[in-house]
């Protein structure tokens, strides 16, 4: 049972994380290629703008469209859902997009729809949002359901089927209808800000900064070496946590196989005394030790990914019962496999020490001590 809740430790911990980490690693992909402009005292995470600070649209466009080497801009609303209050939740409930109806594909990317009777919204002043299918399979939505937000009636017209965590999680409707519902009329806090050909995103990027003194041009690069530090200090966290419950398991191991042996000095003597071989006293105590790892590691491992599949519920507020159809997405089969071997590995090695003591046993002082 040590080396079982060791496991678990290990799995729920190593496995949120690693989820999490690939969660904001992957929120990039949104704006691959594009330069990301957001007001000077805005806190970017990947492409997520953190704070209040608002840019002016139209004239905020219209001083960067006269920069040379811009192909094209495309004016977002991204909103983080988040209760506050005494329900304040760990990372966003849900996100809203406004982008223009003319631009879904420059940043969904080539999203399909769930279905063949979804479409993405058609009228930027209409009231119709696309859904991610996590928001969707959360709340029983789907093509016609009617929702209210922010007291504004809105209709659901496509399902967003995508594995991607922001995406699945996100309303996405026009930007006029996203500026309305929030109350951010003739504002914005991103731009994505495509380069021309022959043009790069690091120049492009000095020289919209240059031009444009109340923003902060991002690169994708830039973008990514904002969060790398925190993401690597996050890694080098969990890999110290494993290390420090190895070590632990390796030392019960290693007690619980050493008084073992001490218990059978007798069995053990008699059974050098008939003639069996010392090797094999060796490998009996080895195995009782693997088998310690065999047993404890699977328990571990289950519970483990039921512990990493209630962690992610606690913090996303979404229903376990969701999370458990996506368990092997939360805990790969290749963690859970390198987290059992370890534990197997690690309790064989403390079985080494015991099993050393036990087949250099004394057999003259032993039979005399035990009889």
């Amino acid at each position: 049972m040590g080396v079982a809740l060791a496991t678990a430790f290990v799995v729920a911990v190593g496995a949120t994380t690693m989820r999490y980490t690939a969660v904001i690693r992957e929120m990039n992909v949104l704006f691959n290629g594009q330069v990301l402009v957001v007001d000077k005292n805005s806190i970017v995470i990947q492409a997520i703008p953190i704070g209040t600070s608002m840019l002016p649209q139209s004239y905020t466009m219209d001083k960067i469209q006269n920069i040379t080497g811009v192909e094209k801009l495309i004016p977002i609303l991204f909103v983080t859902n988040i209760t506050q209050g005494s329900n304040l939740e760990l990372v966003p409930r849900n996100f809203s997009i406004g982008i223009p109806v003319e631009n879904w594909e420059a940043v969904l990317g080539p999203t399909p729809l769930k279905g063949t009777a979804g479409h993405y919204p058609m009228n930027e002043s209409g009231s119709e949002v696309a859904v991610g299918v996590s928001l969707a399979d959360q709340y029983d939505w789907t093509v016609g359901t009617e929702l209210t937000i922010n007291g504004y009636g809105l209709s659901i017209s496509g399902v967003l089927d995508t594995r991607l965590a922001v995406l699945s999680r996100s309303i996405v409707m026009p930007l006029q209808l996203a500026q309305k519902i929030y109350n951010h009329q003739k504002d914005v806090n991103m731009i994505a800000v495509k380069p021309a050909a022959g043009y790069s995103e690091k120049s492009l990027a000095e020289a919209i900064k240059q031009e444009v003194g109340y923003v902060n041009a991002l690169t994708e690069d830039e973008r990514f070496d904002m969060i790398q530090p925190v993401l690597i200090q996050v890694e080098m966290w969990n890999l110290g946590i494993e290390a420090i419950i190895f070590a632990l398991s390796l030392i019960l191991v290693m007690t619980v196989t050493i008084m073992s042996v001490s218990e059978r000095r007798r069995d053990f003597a008699t059974l050098d005394a008939v003639g069996i071989p010392l090797n094999y006293v060796f490998r009996v105590v080895i195995l009782e030790a693997s088998l310690i790892g065999i047993m404890g590691g699977a328990l571990g491992v289950v519970f483990g990914s039921f512990g990493a599949v209630t962690l992610g519920s606690l913090y996303t507020n979404i229903p376990v019962g969701q999370f458990f159809s996506d368990v092997f997405t939360i805990v790969p089969p290749l963690y859970m496999a390198e987290t059992f071997a370890a534990i197997v590995i690690v309790c064989c090695i403390g079985g080494v020490i015991p099993a050393l003591n036990a087949s250099r046993m004394r057999i003259a002082e032993t039979m005399r001590a035990e009889y």
